[in-house]
């Protein structure tokens, strides 16, 4: 069973940078798409970004596209999200999750294993 531990977000002002960390155990990690997905208060889970499990193929909602980047470092088995230019429609819980073969997939539904999520507050 995939665990996928995260780190990183927190209160940052308009205009500042943050970056995410979703850390894997207990699978192959290059065997997985990992995908970035946010939750605002009141409002459904939304698509982030998504990285194949190839890293051939990336995905990014036009809400973030050009100011975030998803990356996988497998020789550390961690998956991140650089965040530049956070906007305070931006502030979400963040979860990272993982998806067996994926290639990138925009729906929540396909990924098998979640982050437990982390707080990301943009605000001045």
């Amino acid at each position: 069973q995939v665990q996928l531990v995260q780190s990183g977000g927190g209160l940052v002002h308009p205009g500042g940078s943050l970056r995410l960390s979703c850390a894997a155990s207990g699978g192959t990690f290059s065997n997985y798409a990992m995908g970035w997905f946010r939750q605002a208060p009141g409002k459904e889970r939304e698509f982030v970004a998504a990285i194949s499990w190839s890293g051939a193929r990336i995905h990014y909602a036009d809400s973030v596209k050009g100011r975030f980047t998803i990356s996988r470092d497998k020789s550390k088995n961690t998956a991140y999200l650089q965040m530049n230019s956070l906007k305070p429609e931006d502030t979400a819980v963040y979860y990272c999750a993982s998806d067996l073969w994926g290639m990138g997939s925009r729906l929540g539904s396909t990924y098998d294993y979640w982050g437990q999520g982390t707080q990301v507050t943009v605000s001045s």
